[in-house]
């Protein structure tokens, strides 16, 4: 494999339980009238597009902007105070640029949000940013997004790993032709993975995976 994508929220950064608080307290309970979706059926998704499926598929009691206000008023609180960056991910990306792999984020955030993970954590250089809105398609779990980074990259998809902690993400990797491994901890426990290739529990084993599908490249 020659490029290693990974999805942000989830994998990079443990965002998703923070965004889950949310959810559970205002969106679930204030945004959503009746009977909430499943968490995974959103996870994953561009939070614009979240409203979208939300006013498609159940009854919304807030308008567009101010659903999309929720989001944008708790992300620099999320980002920039409340996550913790994978243990020795620093670790891993050093890894794999020593053998030569193409290093990218892949996320449904926008480029802000990815802005204040890579800054404060200290991830560049990477070879490619870049989010579900800076596409002209669909964002997950459609495959747009995961084919136009393999295009901007200029490899085939097949040639790309893809790491991805959602239902929708897995979906949307596997649909592109990636080779897609499951990132597993305890908040996505029970989240449906059974698009990827293989599934991988917390760090250690997704070293072990990545430098075993890259190991050609060295």
């Amino acid at each position: 494999m020659d490029a290693v994508l990974f999805d942000m929220d989830g994998v990079i950064v443990d965002s998703e339980e923070f965004w889950h608080e949310i959810e559970d307290e205002i969106i679930f309970a204030d945004v959503v009238a009746g009977t909430p979706p499943a968490r995974d059926e959103i996870t994953g998704m561009n939070y614009r597009e979240i409203y979208d499926y939300l006013a498609a598929e159940y009854e919304v009691t807030v308008e567009k902007d101010e659903f999309i206000a929720i989001y944008q008023d708790a992300a620099e609180e999320i980002y920039t105070e409340n996550v913790s960056v994978m243990p020795q991910f620093d670790a891993l990306l050093d890894t794999l640029r020593d053998r030569g792999v193409t290093i990218a984020i892949v996320s449904s955030s926008p480029q802000s949000w990815i802005a204040m993970v890579r800054e404060r954590f200290g991830l560049d250089p990477l070879d490619l940013v870049l989010s579900a809105e800076d596409i002209d398609g669909p964002g997950k779990p459609e495959p747009a997004v995961y084919e136009a980074a393999a295009e901007k990259l200029g490899l085939d998809p097949e040639d790309c790993v893809v790491v991805e902690d959602s239902t929708n993400g897995t979906q949307s990797a596997h649909r592109a032709g990636t080779y897609v491994v499951g990132y597993r901890t305890e908040t996505n426990a029970e989240t449906d993975l059974s698009a990827a290739d293989t599934v991988v529990e917390g760090p250690t084993e997704l070293r072990k995976e990545l430098l075993a599908q890259t190991e050609s490249a060295r």
